[in-house]
């Protein structure tokens, strides 16, 4: 079977790790040939071009600016993307006809790629619902249903359906996800919606005592406390504001050491804090390359998620995994439409609260240094071997398609 994986930002070499990569690999492990097209940004001052990697063929189109660009210029890449991204198939894929297509969402304007594909190949497409959009942004004042920006919104709205509508097969990240797409889209056949979450690699990344130690003296973590981590993008969505009452309402906890490791468009709210403050327990650091982040995750104790409390689409946020690979219980803050405080908390691997009671978070915080990790931990990585594994998620989307 031809695979054709469209995929919106740049993609690192194939041999890596993440959610997308460990998906693709399955594919090409049960010798399905597959063919990816993904974004090469302005910056990257390179025209489009296509390379071999792992078996893979990975299409690399230049597109314009997406990352650390201002809403216009981010709108204009958003909205041109599939155009280039079809031109570019016409050009190096012309003679590979496409048994299947797979695309995540966001943004769901690589609805005409989709389209093309099915119409020239009657290829199926499955749809790996991510993010709910554009509802995420007027959860979060970005975007309104009324004025100039619910033009705006109506019209990514339109797009949206559209993509349901092309998509033969629509995988949900939870059953909370599934059931928020079918009550807001009614037209939506509900025998095309199931359940196809965030998947990885079954990799244990736990760090012996000896590595942690070492870990943690290399960056200037305290070896003699529990090291609370977050990673990951530091924007609108993680409610920066919430992150900072969080950190202000535990810096008198001195067993306890928080650690936040990214960037994005709110990251200056977050240093500026820890440069006024000089809070003793805390540590800023900018995001690092993918290898070292994860040893150094697995040097912490616990991870955290962060959820702006104002969200009424169900998120359920991939770097979830990374702290399960790493046999670290989770502490998740989220607002209480998303199921992921509900899976973490059943599954027995962590703790939730909502994004809005940073004292509620202190005081978790209090008890989980009083708490043995070792069962949770435990608990956490046979979670992520039954529940979400690549190899599952491959004979998800294989039982669709052969349906």
């Amino acid at each position: 079977m031809n695979v054709l994986y469209i995929h919106i930002s740049s993609l690192p070499h194939v041999s890596g790790h993440g959610v997308s990569l460990d998906l693709i690999r399955e594919f090409r492990r049960h010798g399905h040939d597959v063919y990816i097209v993904c974004a090469l940004e302005k910056d990257a001052n390179r025209d489009t071009y296509m390379t071999e990697e792992d078996g893979c063929r990975i299409l690399r189109v230049k597109i314009g600016k997406n990352k650390k660009a201002g809403l216009i210029e981010k709108g204009l890449t958003t909205i041109l993307e599939p155009h280039r991204y079809i031109s570019a198939i016409r050009k190096y894929y012309s003679q590979v006809k496409f048994d299947l297509v797979l695309y995540p969402t966001p943004p769901i304007t690589q609805v005409k790629t989709v389209e093309y594909i099915k119409k020239r190949d009657g290829a199926k497409s499955y749809l790996l619902l991510k993010d709910i959009f554009p509802q995420n942004a007027v959860d979060l004042g970005m975007l309104s249903k009324t004025g100039i920006k619910g033009f705006i919104y109506r019209y990514f709205r339109k797009k949206e359906k559209r993509l349901y509508k092309v998509s033969d097969f629509i995988g949900c990240m939870s059953q909370a996800n599934a059931d928020y797409v079918l009550k807001h889209n009614p037209e939506v056949n509900p025998g095309k919606v199931g359940i196809c979450p965030n998947s990885a690699e079954i990799i244990d990344m736990s760090v012996d005592e000896e590595t942690r130690v070492k870990i943690r003296k290399k960056y200037g973590i305290p070896v003699d406390k529990k090291v609370f981590i977050y990673g990951g993008n530091l924007g609108k969505p993680q409610g920066i504001p919430f992150i900072v009452e969080c950190m202000k309402a535990v810096k008198d906890i001195e067993d306890a050491f928080f650690l936040i490791v990214g960037d994005g468009t709110e990251f200056g709210r977050i240093e500026k804090y820890v440069s006024d403050s000089r809070q003793g327990n805390l540590k800023l650091m900018k995001r690092l390359p993918k290898n070292d982040y994860d040893a150094m995750v697995g040097a912490c104790d616990v991870g955290m998620i962060f959820l702006d409390h104002r969200f009424t689409i169900p998120n359920f946020p991939s770097r979830l995994l990374s702290y399960m690979q790493a046999k670290i219980p989770v502490l998740a803050c989220t607002d209480p439409n998303t199921d992921v405080g509900k899976v973490i908390t059943d599954g027995g691997f962590g703790w939730w609260c909502e994004s809005k009671d940073a004292e509620e978070f202190s005081r978790l915080i209090r008890s989980i240094n009083q708490t043995d990790l070792k069962p949770m931990k435990e608990n956490a990585y046979t979670y992520l071997i039954n529940n979400y594994s690549a190899e599952d998620a491959y004979g998800i989307i294989e039982k669709s398609i052969k349906q």
